[in-house]
């Protein structure tokens, strides 16, 4: 039998429970190799989103170690937004992760997130597969950086945006896009090979109650006990953190379709970022015509997709 060839990956994250739950999968998957992990602000601060990284892979401990680089502490324009009210003051839920002293399973990049990017989009090429699960301001800058040497980049599959549904944010943004729509509008015009998963595919994949009691808490490993801790799953009244009866698999989703491209079925669509201050600022909406198409995600493999995500939670 042949060996698996694995897909060289870069996950640009702002660590989040739900880029906890990506980066487990990812690291899961003998689909993948994970080259980098960067990190960029959005749901907690730039520093808190490191330590996360530090955290998870430590919980992961990966072989060999990737790459780590933190970027943007802030959008391009504006003030940062933080998703606290999710995501927890820690980021990831008050799950308890231990990092051990004098043992690093990852490897401190010199340089900030977007040189790294740049680099290694120039190093693999058409090799390379880069997932954003988070404000789009490391790969915008990237793009300022070095916009020839990433569009050597085999594929960019974002999480972001609302398209044909509402936002999370606001009635009509999502909170990636919302963070730093100008970051948004500037990859989504690259012309870089572009994958969105929208929030009108990952609104279909939510844990419920019912997958936790029957597929999460049987496992009784170190992931399964980090994902009941993060998303703040309470069995005795069935409920998640918040008194939410679910919990969006918005990041995996983005991983899942790096791993099985069929999962989501995809449009070719013109799409435009509100980058004006106002009641539509992140919107991300269809155009008739527009600066360059991209793959949205709009039908998924629900059954197919959570499987995928539940069966690699066994490690």
């Amino acid at each position: 039998m042949e060996p698996i060839r694995k897909k060289k990956m870069i996950v640009d994250c702002d660590v989040g429970v739900d880029d906890a739950l990506a980066l487990i999968l990812a690291f899961h998957s003998p689909e993948l190799e994970i080259l980098a992990v960067t990190g960029v602000n959005g749901n907690v601060s730039l520093d808190r989103v490191m330590i996360n990284i530090r955290r998870v892979l430590s919980l992961l401990r990966p072989s060999p170690s990737p790459w780590i680089a933190g970027g943007a502490e802030k959008p391009l324009r504006g003030n940062a937004l933080y998703a606290e009210s999710l995501h927890g003051e820690d980021g990831v839920g008050g799950a308890r992760i231990q990092v051990p002293r004098g043992r690093k399973w990852w490897q401190d990049f010199p340089r900030p997130a977007d040189e790294l990017l740049t680099g290694f989009a120039r190093q693999y090429g058409q090799e390379l597969t880069l997932i954003a699960v988070g404000p789009l301001t490391n790969l915008a800058l990237a793009l300022q950086r070095d916009p020839e040497g990433m569009k050597e980049l085999k594929e960019v599959v974002i999480m972001g945006g609302a398209v044909r549904t509402g936002g999370n944010v606001t009635p009509h943004a999502e909170f990636n896009f919302y963070v730093d729509p100008l970051a948004a509008k500037i990859v989504l015009e690259s012309g870089l090979p572009i994958t969105l998963v929208p929030l009108d595919a990952t609104h279909q994949v939510p844990l419920t109650p019912e997958l936790m009691e029957e597929r999460v808490k049987p496992l009784q490993n170190p992931f399964s006990r980090f994902v009941i801790e993060a998303t703040g799953y309470d069995p005795d009244v069935g409920r998640f953190s918040g008194g939410r009866d679910e919990f969006y698999l918005h990041d995996p989703l983005a991983v899942g379709v790096v791993i099985h491209p069929g999962l989501v079925q995809t449009e070719n669509l013109f799409l435009s970022v509100e980058t004006g201050e106002g009641e539509f600022y992140g919107l991300c909406r269809e155009v008739p015509r527009g600066e360059k198409r991209v793959e949205v995600g709009l039908g998924v493999d629900r059954a197919g997709f959570l499987d995928l995500f539940l069966s690699r939670l066994e490690g």
